[in-house]
């Protein structure tokens, strides 16, 4: 099982851009560093939050300094690019962090950004569909390669430098739920990033979106596996759910002040129409069922997430700044030390060994153990005396 992160990532618009990139480049060397498996990082150009606008270039920087962990973009919004520059740049960016790299796609989903671009809700997934079948073919074929679709046409077009990565690097879905983007995972035999508790209205539920993927993947003659099916979610660990709310309660009403600004509001109010003036933290956690408390509690409810979705490969911590970085960084700690070893289970010798040790303080064991090997040196003392 592996775990990462779903990164957008979001700066209150107020504080200067230039020492947010740099708390983010800090933050992936400190993952990295925790030893964490894998980060992916949004593109996003507009509305003022959530502001890297090209992932690939702060993967290049990031890489240079987090020399273990996978990055990949979390996502490249397909509409937005000619898909011939998409697969160059990424089979190049693949080069240069030696197969590190994953490609996180999707149709983009910030109005503001649709707006910016000229895009009608309605073409983007058609737009993105036509979009990944071009990067494929681009990617796997030894040759040029023609294609005419509704949105895009490209005409005996190559890529001179494949992927790093063989027979091309991994592509991965990000899903907030819907039909197209579980029944294209499966068709072109994608990894997919499942939003846990998706806003979006009619979204399949978590229990049977991994039907939907195997089921569109068994029609196109393709194989997927559990094994890369990522959850995300939100979580924050602290020594106690009281210490946990006492972190991110202003954070998170800071947060939410953006969707609420955005016109996403809806998610998180109790009602119709209920003004933010009203909204509480414990309200927002509560109405997206966020993981929040100690490591215990935080491990239960990951592996009821588990279950209810019937076995996933890992998880991706959705990362907003609710805290300040100091307990931001010890919530991750936290994870890494307790609630990661709690799901892969890579301290159940350990656990054991202990178990098995206090048993034997409580039965006497050791106790006549030490007796003996006290009368054994008794012996061996008067022997040599």
């Amino acid at each position: 099982m592996k775990f990462g992160f779903f990164m957008m990532p979001l700066h209150h618009p107020s504080e200067n851009p230039t020492l947010a990139f740099e708390r983010d480049l800090d933050f992936i060397e400190y993952v990295d560093h925790l030893g964490f498996d894998e980060c992916f990082i949004g593109e996003h150009h507009s509305a003022g939050w959530e502001t890297i606008p090209a992932p690939d270039i702060f993967i290049a920087m990031a890489a240079a300094r987090a020399k273990r962990i996978t990055l990949g973009t979390g996502v490249i919004n397909l509409p937005y690019h000619h898909p011939f520059h998409v697969a160059e740049r990424m089979a190049f960016l693949d080069h240069l962090l030696r197969g590190r790299l994953v490609m996180g796609v999707g149709p983009g989903v910030l109005a503001t950004d649709l707006m910016l671009f000229g895009l009608a809700v309605d073409q983007v997934r058609p737009m993105s569909n036509e979009s990944l079948e071009i990067i494929i073919k681009l990617l796997e074929s030894d040759g040029p390669v023609t294609y005419e679709g509704e949105y895009w046409q490209i005409r005996d077009m190559e890529l001179q430098i494949k992927s790093y990565q063989q027979p091309r690097l991994p592509i991965a879905m990000a899903s907030s739920g819907s039909m197209n983007s579980l029944q294209q995972a499966g068709r072109h035999g994608l990894p997919i990033w499942s939003l846990v508790n998706s806003p979006i209205a009619g979204s399949v539920p978590l229990s049977q979106q991994w039907d939907v993927v195997e089921e569109a993947a068994r029609s196109a003659g393709r194989q997927v596996s559990r094994d890369d099916w990522r959850l995300v979610h939100y979580v924050h660990v602290a020594e106690s759910k009281e210490q946990a709310m006492r972190d991110i309660s202003d954070g998170i009403l800071e947060s939410v002040s953006y969707n609420f600004g955005n016109g996403s509001q809806g998610q998180f109010q109790d009602y119709p129409g209920q003004p933010f003036s009203e909204v509480t933290a414990e309200q927002v956690v509560r109405n997206r069922q966020w993981i929040v408390g100690s490591p215990d509690e935080v491990s239960r409810q990951l592996q009821d997430l588990f279950t209810e979705s019937g076995g996933a490969g890992g998880f991706l911590i959705t990362i907003n700044e609710w805290a300040p970085v100091d307990r931001m960084y010890r919530s991750l700690e936290m994870f890494a030390r307790y609630v990661m070893p709690s799901l892969q289970k890579s301290n159940a010798g350990v656990l054991r060994a202990w178990e098995k040790t206090q048993r034997w303080n409580e039965e006497g064991v050791i106790a006549g153990y030490r007796q003996g090997m006290r009368g054994s040196d008794s012996a061996t003392a008067g022997s040599r005396s």
